[in-house]
């Protein structure tokens, strides 16, 4: 509890100071693994044993998540790659005096994400090839560490080291999450809250007057609510994310689609939908999902599109877990992304 009231009392301020600045490292709200792609880019409240969930919630960690190493892979447009891999590890108390309700209440995970933007063209600034070509290059640190607190309440915390090098100029930047997450004893409704992107650059691209040009990093406070059906292979939920920062509009969609988003419109853009099909054994699932920012910013006046929609499943094979996972993150084409995970503690047996 003493979390969240620090959350909340602490995002004000900070989103006074995000909207007279500017946010980089924007590609920290990509999905990094077919999971979250297909739950339409993020979800705090899911707890099922995906340590991909971690990324947005380190909360969402869990005794499932333990031995745990996953490796996902998405290949976006013309060169440009996005990947990451991520391993998890449980620990218990440190005596038998001190035992907990479950044997490892300790969830730690380490990730690191990177998006690679192939190669590029030299050009001036009137767009004529000039020679060469240069590269562009995003790298995330994630150190996760989570606590269950009884059997239904879990606490975490992340720190991101962030590098980014585009051509000859890089930055650095150093960024928290913190969120939490609740289920209730059957586990058919799960809550979750997170606070993600605390942090700024500590070497920013270029230098001004005065020192160096740092930027904050793009902060979005989520809130998420899952049920799971008693006696149907259903679960419904929704995502409020970005609750630190009401308008969400982008100026130059806003312009060619004719002027000011109505509120409700607004409204919707700060809303994620999903439905997953999983049995009782879940052994495998099917996810579709409705991010209406998504299409709001990519939908095609000329043509009809997916944007905004997102599909993907996942299977149980043995001592591995495979997930896949379709949809349009940009205007141009659609992404598929795969994910592989192992057991190493099952496979060490």
């Amino acid at each position: 509890m003493m979390l969240m009231c620090s959350i909340l009392l602490f995002v004000p301020t900070y989103a006074q100071w995000q909207g007279a600045s500017s946010s980089t490292f924007a590609f920290l709200d990509m999905p990094f693994s077919s999971r979250l792609n297909a739950l339409g880019g993020t979800n705090v409240a899911l707890q099922d044993g995906d340590i991909s969930m971690g990324f947005v919630n380190p909360a969402l960690l869990c005794p499932a998540t333990d031995k745990v190493l996953q490796l996902n892979y998405a290949y976006l447009m013309d060169g440009t790659m996005l990947g990451s891999a991520m391993y998890g590890h449980n620990f218990g108390p440190s005596s038998i005096e001190k035992k907990s309700p479950i044997d490892k209440p300790n969830f730690f995970a380490v990730g690191l994400h990177y998006l690679d933007h192939g190669q590029m063209p030299y050009a001036d600034e009137y767009g004529n090839l000039t020679g060469g070509t240069f590269t562009a290059k995003d790298i995330l640190i994630q150190l996760m560490y989570a606590r269950q607190l009884g059997q239904t309440f879990t606490v975490g915390v992340a720190l991101k080291p962030i590098i980014s090098v585009y051509e000859v100029y890089n930055s650095f930047a150093l960024g928290v999450d913190i969120g939490g997450h609740y289920h209730t004893p059957d586990s058919a409704l799960h809550l979750g809250l997170a606070l993600r992107n605390v942090g700024w650059q500590l070497k920013g691209f270029y230098s001004q007057e005065g020192g160096q040009h740092r930027e904050i990093l793009p902060l979005n406070l989520e809130l998420g609510i899952n049920y799971r059906l008693k006696h149907a292979p259903l679960r419904f939920g929704m995502t409020i994310h970005n609750l630190q920062r009401w308008d969400l509009s982008y100026p130059i969609a806003s312009q060619e689609l004719g002027g000011q988003v109505k509120w409700y419109d607004m409204l919707f853009r700060h809303t994620i939908f999903f439905l997953d099909i999983v049995p009782k054994s879940e052994r495998f699932y099917l996810t579709l999902s409705y991010n209406h920012r998504r299409r709001a910013e990519m939908q095609l006046a000329d043509q009809r599109s997916l944007a905004g929609f997102s599909l993907g499943g996942g299977v149980r094979i043995y001592k591995l877990r495979l997930g896949f996972a379709f949809s349009q993150l940009t205007k141009s084409s659609y992404v598929y992304q795969a994910s592989l995970s192992f057991d190493i503690q099952s496979m060490l047996k």
